[in-house]
């Protein structure tokens, strides 16, 4: 068994690539740790090269203590466990996919960013000397944001009702300015979409939502079917049956972003759509509960949401948001 290493950088991926081809020429399979973080960089050197790239999770460390551990220990576990795992996992791609992510990330940063903001000019209002908050009484929230955006200084008060002017006016604009580039983020993000799949956003409920749909998604072919997409999902129910009791539990793994983006439409579809509503109330009449009727619509839109992915936008078809959810209430 021969090893060796190279710096994180472009000349010491080729130097990793001539070394794998000296010594397993031919066809050869790369199992890395962490394609989406550190080894981004390897992982999109290995792919431009058109090698074949699998993903593993981080190498179990032994159960006892003082166990070994070094680089080319967790290398060798690496790559034990891609040879012992039935289901490989692709890479998520970069390019399109990677574009939407750091958008998406940037975008939620700032959302929180400004929720954050919003927490400290409320607290300052509540604190704030008897004149200030009189001028702010009875407004919105946003009123109250755009009006102590503009607030000026006020010389002749005491220093605490000058700096609580500054500190409000400070809140305020940070407020409109984080507000501001989420706004444009979230335009970036709805173009960008458009471009790589603006089927998606034909579908009822889905807006940004399609943002992190694709970003979890990645590309064709990389879920070996929808069963598993759902299982990634954390929409796939797990079977919790015992003796002459028959159910399932809910699923709290997966990709919790992509979870949260199943649930948003959902919740969106019952409140907007009459037929998703209709097949909810006839889970619920078949003796299902509110929540697991849910359930059950979130797991059929994540098979409506898989397929049209898989097989591309469809010119000659028009794409109906509703026609899985027909094809369940006529079954």
């Amino acid at each position: 068994m021969a090893s060796t290493d190279s710096a994180a950088n472009a000349r010491g991926y080729q130097q990793l690539l001539d070394f794998a081809r000296q010594h397993v020429p031919g066809r050869r399979c790369w199992a890395l740790e962490g394609t989406g973080s550190y080894g981004s960089g390897l992982a999109a050197f290995l792919d431009a090269a058109d090698e074949s790239v699998v993903e593993v999770c981080r190498p179990k460390r032994p159960a006892v203590r003082g166990g070994r551990k070094t680089d080319m220990l967790d290398a060798v576990r690496a790559a034990r466990e891609a040879l012992a795992t039935e289901h490989l996992i692709h890479p998520r791609r970069r390019g399109e996919r990677e574009a939407l992510r750091v958008l998406l990330a940037t975008r939620q940063s700032a959302v929180l960013a400004s929720t954050a903001a919003i927490n400290l000019l409320k607290a300052l209002i509540i604190s704030a000397p008897d004149e200030l908050r009189v001028e702010l009484r009875g407004m919105k929230s946003k009123d109250q944001v755009a009006h102590c955006a503009k607030l000026r200084d006020r010389p002749t008060q005491n220093i605490e009702h000058r700096m609580t002017v500054r500190a409000l006016r400070s809140a305020g604009q940070r407020i409109e300015a984080l507000r501001s580039e989420a706004k444009e983020l979230e335009l970036e993000l709805l173009a960008l979409v458009r471009t790589v799949a603006p089927e998606l956003l034909a579908l009822q409920g889905i807006g940004l939502s399609a943002a992190q749909i694709l970003i979890s998604w990645s590309h064709s072919g990389r879920f070996r079917s929808e069963a598993a997409f759902a299982a990634f999902a954390g929409v796939a129910p797990i079977p919790a049956s015992s003796g002459l009791t028959n159910r399932h539990r809910i699923n709290r793994s997966g990709d919790r972003q992509l979870n949260r983006a199943l649930h948003t439409i959902t919740l969106i579809r019952i409140r907007l759509d009459p037929v998703t509503r209709a097949y909810v109330a006839r889970r619920i009449s078949e003796g299902k509960t509110a929540r697991d009727a849910q359930r059950c619509l979130k797991r059929a839109i994540c098979r409506q949401l898989f397929k049209l992915l898989e097989r591309g936008a469809q010119p000659t078809r028009q794409i109906n948001a509703d026609d899985l959810l027909t094809r369940l209430i006529e079954a």
